[in-house]
């Protein structure tokens, strides 16, 4: 009896080890995805340890265009046995909120937003984390103090409106083009814009930041 005892307790012990061991090793797989980020990672193995796969270092992978943080679900391979490992991944960082209250039309200024620390896991899909995604944006809605700033909520700033009189260019070696035409979309920089040349011609360009077009050869 003291026998199986001692055995059942080894069992136990070598299967918390290893349950300890796998753990560590998706921490450090996952927190590696990260890497270069200034967050912290925090991963909470959902799996129980008996679903575990047998090999002390499996394959570990994720699936495309898995999210970086929440409920994950982790590829851990032996040979020809996969497991998919249950986890939730925690991360701490920062990210952009309303400073003020914002009217829906507004153009964002440095006085209308600030950094937040906090769970980035617990967050609207597409929160900002880059200043440089929110300034000159357009609120496509009123927005509470305090309120994290999602993609949704904002729309860059217009460079061009549908119907403007714009001027069109195209450089090569050598040569300078240019011509006037009428925008036929709302564009804001860099967005690809249509235009109707005075010709009556059709082209398609890159709005710039000061509204005017550039075009490829192709579309002349």
């Amino acid at each position: 009896m003291k026998a199986k005892m001692l055995l059942l307790a080894a069992l136990l012990c070598s299967l918390n080890a290893r349950a300890e061991d796998l753990a560590a090793q998706i921490d450090r797989f996952i927190s590696s995805q990260f890497s270069g980020s200034p967050v912290q990672v925090k991963v909470l193995v959902r799996t129980p340890a008996t679903q575990w796969p047998q090999c002390e270092f499996p394959q570990l992978s994720l699936p495309q265009n898995a999210r970086r943080w929440g409920n994950i679900s982790v590829s851990a391979r032996c040979g020809q046995e996969r497991r998919f490992i249950q986890t939730q991944v925690q991360v701490i960082g920062q990210y952009l909120v309303s400073a003020r209250g914002i009217s829906a039309g507004s153009k964002l200024t440095a006085a209308d937003i600030t950094f937040k620390s906090g769970r980035l896991d617990t967050l609207p899909p597409r929160t900002l984390s880059e200043t440089g995604k929110a300034l000159g944006a357009v609120s496509l809605r009123n927005i509470s103090p305090g309120q994290p700033l999602t993609f949704a909520m904002l729309r860059r700033a217009w460079v061009i409106k549908a119907g403007q009189a714009v001027q069109v260019t195209a450089q090569g070696s050598g040569f300078n083009i240019s011509g006037t035409g009428k925008a036929m979309n709302n564009a804001a920089a860099e967005d690809n814009v249509r235009v109707r040349m005075a010709s009556g011609q059709i082209v398609s360009g890159i709005a710039s930041d000061d509204g005017t077009i550039r075009i490829g050869l192709n579309t002349l």
